[in-house]
């Protein structure tokens, strides 16, 4: 029997996958990963990475996406609460341009299988996250892409964050709900709305 009841979303390639997990008086014991029922539940995948972080809450990183190597992220919450989006950036999808967002804790202990063809970024929700994530293909310097985490033609609505866009991707003007300020790297707020990222 499988360990994982995996629930396909609105968006074709996107995985919300549960895995079972075994408590007692001592805690708890569950399967991140097992290959056999990944495949057994269609999910065929090759990952050659694990990555890790710590963010503290108002971090968000983000909307990232590979050029040339793409790589499909199998991504889950250690410590902590964060909001996780995907943007379809398939070309020939019905749903390009869309998004899909997820509550990820380690309550929960629910992953989100991000395919190929993405851009994906999350936000912590609080005091502080620690986050995990396989990938399908290694990193490669100066491959990485962006786009505005807060493009309104995407429109991600992100919870608990305050602010009104003024036409860049920058953080003046956001904060969270309890005041505490967003932070964002000096390179995801140069990021550019989808429309002036892809010209087709």
């Amino acid at each position: 029997m499988g360990q994982i009841h995996v629930e396909k979303t609105d968006i074709e390639g996107l995985c919300i996958i549960t895995p079972t997990v075994h408590k007692d008086s001592r805690g708890y014991f569950m399967e991140s990963y097992n290959e056999r029922d990944f495949k057994e539940a269609g999910l065929d995948l090759t990952f050659v990475q694990d990555n890790q972080s710590m963010s503290q809450k108002g971090v968000l990183r983000g909307l990232h996406f590979q050029k040339e190597f793409p790589q499909g992220k199998l991504v889950r919450v250690l410590k902590g609460r964060v909001y996780d989006v995907a943007v379809d950036l398939r070309k020939s999808s019905p749903s390009y341009g869309k998004h899909f967002g997820i509550i990820l804790t380690e309550e929960n202990k629910k992953m989100f299988y991000i395919p190929e063809g993405f851009a994906h970024g999350f936000l912590v929700l609080s005091d502080f996250a620690e986050f995990a994530y396989k990938v399908t293909d290694f990193y490669h310097p100066g491959d990485e892409g962006g786009l505005a985490w807060n493009d309104p033609s995407i429109g991600i609505e992100w919870p608990e964050l305050k602010g009104e866009y003024r036409g860049n991707a920058h953080k003046d003007g956001y904060y969270m709900e309890d005041g505490s300020p967003l932070i964002l790297s000096e390179k995801d707020e140069l990021w550019l709305p989808l429309k002036d990222t892809f010209a087709f």
